[in-house]
């Protein structure tokens, strides 16, 4: 009786504490695009954040506390990013940050969290070099230089091409992370370049790259781009007769390239820990859940934004929260890289980055590529 009323005067004076039923919410900060260029990524992102948070709050949260989900939209541009870090850091005092979208913004927004110490966790960033800004820089999204040579190497077995050209776009940190990749797994292959051509964000006309790559008779089309450009030069190539395999990176493993390229659509190669025909009962889960919930299927942005929720609930587990906003991240960022999870995109675990200054380095994925080829509107697992 006498401890009852204790925790009533505490909560009439202080709110709920953390730590008993009823526990004060678990606040998670999500800074995704979810207008502009980028949308296409973080709104599928959001949803599936929103998923999973759904489905934990709903078997009781995480150690008798519910995630809460403060969500802000930093519309792809740099600048917005760092003001969306700094309010969720400093105004809204999240436990932690996803985000944000794009690898160009997390290369300036990160330094943000790593430097007020918090746990920054990208599901979409796969360029280089971005957990080696510390150690507060988590990701499970696979880099592009452990998937790109392993998508390259099979196309190269199933297809027998001899020599490609190379299309990127050059203003963008993935894109280009993904052409330097793209480029060394080539020269590791011993597979010969006939040309490489450029483009930048934006850009609708792709004729005078495709005429080029043409004239140089390329058995394949390696590309680095997001889909926004990419669905678009896959259109203009068949429109020119080049029916050739497209090679793409990350940016181009998403159903909206069936929407933006149509009938164009096929012989795309990609790579990525999820797939949509990858039959494991926990990635069937997944994808029952979400088309219950939005009457569509879901991407690979949206699955690895619902497993990241769940391994942030595994480290959420051993740590213990004393409603100290300092201690409390740090306690998150201790208990983080022990954290394993098997979901949607299968079996995943952290490995240790190299750090910039050779000692506090971030977390990046360690999991296994799984390669499609798209045919008839779907992406079809090659083994």
């Amino acid at each position: 009786m006498r401890l009852g009323l204790l925790i009533l005067v505490s909560m009439l004076m202080f709110g709920t504490p953390l730590g008993v039923s009823g526990a004060a919410d678990i606040k998670i900060g999500v800074a995704e695009a979810l207008t502009g260029n980028a949308s296409q990524y973080g709104v599928a992102i959001r949803k599936g954040f929103e998923l999973t948070a759904g489905e934990i709050n709903g078997a009781g949260g995480v150690n008798g506390q519910k995630l809460e989900l403060v969500i802000e939209d930093e519309q792809g541009k740099k600048e917005e990013v760092i003001n969306v870090f700094k309010k969720l850091i400093f105004q809204d005092k999240v436990l932690m940050l996803f985000g944000p979208t794009l690898s160009n913004s997390a290369q300036a927004s990160d330094p943000v969290a790593q430097g007020a110490k918090v746990v920054v966790f990208g599901t979409s960033n796969t360029a280089d070099g971005i957990t080696s800004i510390g150690n507060y820089v988590f990701r499970n999204s696979v880099t592009e230089a452990d998937i790109l040579p392993v998508t390259l190497n099979t196309a190269a077995q199933k297809t027998g091409l001899k020599k490609v050209a190379v299309l990127y776009g050059n203003d963008d940190i993935f894109t280009k992370s993904g052409y330097d990749n793209f480029k060394k797994a080539l020269q590791e292959l011993k597979i010969p370049v006939t040309t490489t051509e450029t483009f930048a964000k934006g850009d609708v006309d792709f004729k005078p790259q495709l005429t080029k790559i043409k004239a140089s008779n390329a058995d394949a089309i390696v590309m680095s781009a997001l889909v926004a450009e990419g669905a678009p030069v896959m259109v203009q190539a068949r429109q020119f007769g080049m029916m050739l395999p497209f090679i793409g990176g990350n940016g181009m493993n998403s159903p909206r390239v069936f929407e933006l390229a149509k009938e164009h659509s096929d012989n795309l190669w990609v790579g990525s820990p999820w797939s949509m025909e990858n039959p494991a009962a926990e990635n069937k889960r997944f994808i029952a859940a979400y088309q219950k919930a939005h009457g569509s299927p879901p991407d690979q942005f949206t699955a690895q934004a619902y497993d990241a929720m769940y391994i942030l609930a595994q480290a959420l587990k051993k740590t213990k929260l004393t409603g100290k906003v300092e201690a409390d991240r740090k306690s998150l960022r201790d208990a983080l890289p022990a954290a394993q999870w098997s979901g949607a995109t299968g079996p995943f675990k952290f490995g240790q980055a190299v750090g910039r200054d050779g000692k506090s380095a971030g977390y990046d994925a360690v999991q296994t590529a799984i390669v499609m080829v798209t045919k008839a509107n779907q992406y079809v697992i090659q083994k």
